[in-house]
């Protein structure tokens, strides 16, 4: 349950962002819609804190930390956005619960917003292949978010790395 309410949530903040940022830019409703998936995604990253805690809860602290960071800076939040899905890329590669293709999927993400739409390459987000970084990083949230919405994780499975964890 928690793994879809999760999907469904990052689904919202997919929807509201990119109407946010592409037909509604400008506008009131963009903006609106801007606000709703900002705090939509704050709700998801601590639903995948939650989800993925079992698997490291270190790297889980550092990621959520990172997407927290992301959604208050106005500056360059995919910077903070590029290392958080890089992280819960790998914290999905080793769980046992999430197809590890997600994870690599995410860990393209990340690469993706920390290459074409961070200040760390400027040159990069202006260029004309930065409809790359658009696919690359869209493949990989909306899949996983996807994937939570649709399937979830293997209870089961969540369950077990749970008391692993605790030992």
């Amino acid at each position: 349950m928690l793994a879809r309410v999760t999907g469904f949530f990052w689904m919202l903040c997919v929807v509201g962002g990119i109407y946010g940022y592409f037909p509604g830019k400008g506008t009131h409703l963009g903006k609106e819609a801007l606000l709703v998936a900002g705090a939509a995604y704050l709700v998801v990253t601590v639903l995948l804190y939650v989800l993925l805690r079992p698997v490291n809860s270190t790297v889980a602290a550092l990621a959520a930390g990172f997407g927290v960071v992301g959604i208050a800076t106005s500056g360059d939040g995919s910077f903070y956005f590029g290392i958080q899905c890089v992280l819960l890329g790998y914290l999905v590669w080793n769980s046992e619960f999430l197809p590890r293709t997600l994870g690599a999927l995410m860990v393209l993400a990340g690469v993706a917003q920390l290459l074409f739409f961070s200040t760390l390459f400027p040159e990069l987000a202006s260029s004309r292949i930065a409809s790359i970084g658009y696919f690359v990083d869209g493949a990989g949230e909306i899949a996983l978010a996807l994937w939570l919405l649709v399937f979830g994780v293997s209870e089961t499975a969540w369950r077990n790395a749970h008391v692993r964890q605790a030992v």
